[in-house]
């Protein structure tokens, strides 16, 4: 589970990668501390740093944002005080993980190392020095937060209970209409599909060999979003792109052609424009395999009379999903549909493809659709893929209950009690250590007021 403070944070370590030098301000003001949290001191330079990358994020607030910032920062250094005087450890595998995933970013972005070392200023040794520090502090703060939001007591039915007795049904919150569904899945010819695109790739391939430009015929056939640059997709790190297309890049020379690549996306060609370390800028052409109404025409024919038996009753649904779905992962469960994020078997309306939808939108429990074309979860936009579609259950949108809901009322419940102790946590820690607040931000209209007794 995320918390809120817990997701600031988060968010405020991150974005002090971005920290200024020291700078002036109007009035020739120099650098300053702002805070003192203890042992940690927050400078002016920090804070607006962080003013800067939050809202290069789009991030906004109808409150002061400086004074937001400064009061969430503040909280940081709490948690991460305590969690040194608890001795917790900082979790490696995440620092390391999380430092590769922001320098791939960086670099990409920015255009290789050495856009990295000029934009920030500073060479890539110091920053990796810094954001590391940043990392083992936030792995310590998640650490703390999740300690202190696991101290409470376990959440039994008597708590979920009254919480229900004790709010108002109008606070009480509305469970959306939710759906249980099963289905029966054929895919096209792929294998002839497949044929037949690697085949207008060879053809592509030879063209180019033959002396035209790479870049004017990704314009024309390729379906990728960067066909309108030629197929440029721009200097990036190798581990932001499927394997099999980094490993192929990776292993061409400046200007040569790769062979046809297949990844999730589709079926491509490469030419390689530069190479420096684990890093390469690239032209490809992606082609998807194309299916024909015949296949579609031959695949609704099928699932109709398959639809046709089941309403006849001469098999049930889940025997023939057994046995004629070619779908691996609902066949074995008689085709109960589950959500590949949570696992959950019941789907609210924006959790469901749109085809999926405008199949079942009209059906009542127990009723099949027609026949319907639409898209797996493989790959980034899914593969196409034709179904019938049997509504098992509808849970109506209503008001949470204790016989229907307890689960996510116990979520609530459990919630609410997470925030509650990290809130007395707060209190406790400010009431009880050492602060001082610049005079500069007495204005400010903290959420808690008891930062106001630290001027």
């Amino acid at each position: 589970m995320k918390f809120k403070t817990l997701a600031a944070s988060v968010a405020i370590l991150l974005a002090g990668a971005f920290s200024l030098q020291a700078q002036k301000y109007s009035g020739g003001l120099v650098d300053k501390t702002v805070a003192v949290v203890g042992g940690e001191v927050i400078m002016i330079s920090d804070l607006e740093s962080q003013v800067q990358q939050m809202r290069a994020q789009g991030y906004s607030s109808d409150k002061d944002m400086r004074c937001e910032i400064l009061e969430q920062m503040m909280e940081q250094k709490l948690f991460l005080m305590q969690a040194r005087l608890d001795s917790l450890t900082v979790n490696q595998d995440m620092v390391e993980n999380e430092m590769q995933s922001r320098m791939d970013q960086y670099r990409t972005y920015l255009g290789g190392d050495e856009g990295v070392e000029k934009y920030f200023g500073k060479p890539l040794y110091r920053l990796r020095q810094e954001w590391r520090q940043m990392m083992e502090d936030m792995s310590l703060t998640q650490q703390e937060q999740s300690q202190v939001a696991n101290s409470i007591q376990e959440i039994t039915p008597h708590d979920v209970h009254e919480y229900l007795d004790t709010t108002a049904v109008e606070d009480l919150p509305i469970v959306p209409v939710k759906y249980q569904l099963s289905q029966i899945c054929i895919y096209p010819d792929r294998e002839a599909a497949n044929m037949a695109v690697k085949e207008r790739l060879l053809a592509i391939r030879e063209r180019i060999i033959n002396g035209e430009k790479f870049s004017t015929l990704a314009r024309i056939y390729s379906e990728d979003g960067s066909s309108r640059r030629g197929g440029e997709l721009g200097m990036a790190s190798k581990s932001i792109y499927w394997q099999s297309f980094s490993d192929a890049a990776m292993s061409l020379r400046p200007g040569m052609i790769s062979q046809i690549v297949e990844t999730p996306d589709g079926f491509h060609l490469i030419q390689v424009i530069e190479k420096k370390g684990d890093m390469f800028n690239a032209r490809h052409i992606l082609m998807r395999p194309q299916y024909t109404s015949e296949d579609r025409e031959k695949a609704f024919s099928r699932l109709d009379s398959l639809r046709t038996k089941i309403l006849e009753e001469d098999m049930s649904f889940s025997l023939a999903a057994r046995f004629f779905s070619e779908d691996p992962h609902t066949r074995t469960n008689g085709g109960q549909m589950a959500d590949p994020g949570t696992g959950s078997s019941y789907f609210e309306i924006d959790q469901l493809k749109p085809q999926d939808y405008q199949a079942i939108k009209d059906l009542k429990e127990g009723e099949i659709s027609e026949p319907v074309e639409s898209l797996d979860n493989e790959g980034r936009s899914g593969n196409t893929v034709y179904k019938i579609i049997r509504v098992d259950r509808i849970i109506p949108s209503h008001t949470a209950s204790f016989e229907n809901d307890y689960s996510q009322i116990l979520q609530d419940v459990t919630y609410r009690h997470q925030m509650k102790a990290i809130d007395d946590f707060l209190e406790d820690k400010i009431k009880n250590t050492y602060i001082v607040i610049d005079p500069m931000y007495r204005e400010c209209p903290f959420a808690r007021e008891i930062w106001h007794t630290k001027f």
